[in-house]
């Protein structure tokens, strides 16, 4: 349980870095911006900043889950399951907000929410709170 918990977890995380690379890096180029459902290029260029730090919370969330994983990994459980929760849970209630902003959003969220999902429900069986 343990293990599987932590692997959705990597995967949640590693999603997280995906789109701090688009928010943050490639805001601006037309693949990416169409992505979000941007209308323009102009519109782009107008929303890059927000984008930008968008992304970097998407980052922070996934550094925070990787670092929480190699706490389990090397035996500090405490700190680790700590992280994962925090920044796992924090992923999953970023994508219920997205999928409160409209049905438009419903499949973003779910893309969003569901490993991070997995990683709680799997790791508090593991840790003997679910």
């Amino acid at each position: 349980m343990v293990l599987a918990s932590l692997l959705f977890a990597s995967i949640a995380a590693l999603l997280h870095v995906y789109i701090f690379t688009m928010e943050s890096l490639t805001w601006t180029r037309p693949a990416t911006w169409k992505r979000f459902g941007v209308a323009s290029q102009n519109d782009a260029e107008t929303t890059r900043p927000l984008a930008y730090n968008q992304g970097f919370y998407n980052l922070f969330l996934a550094v925070g889950a990787f670092v929480g994983i190699v706490m389990v990994a090397v035996g500090r459980p405490m700190i680790g399951w700590t992280l994962v929760f925090s920044c796992c849970g924090s992923m999953l209630l970023a994508a219920l907000v997205l999928a409160a902003s409209g049905r438009k959003y419903l499949r973003p969220a779910a893309i969003q929410g569901t490993t991070p999902l997995i990683a709680v429900v799997l790791g508090l069986l593991a840790v003997g709170l679910g």
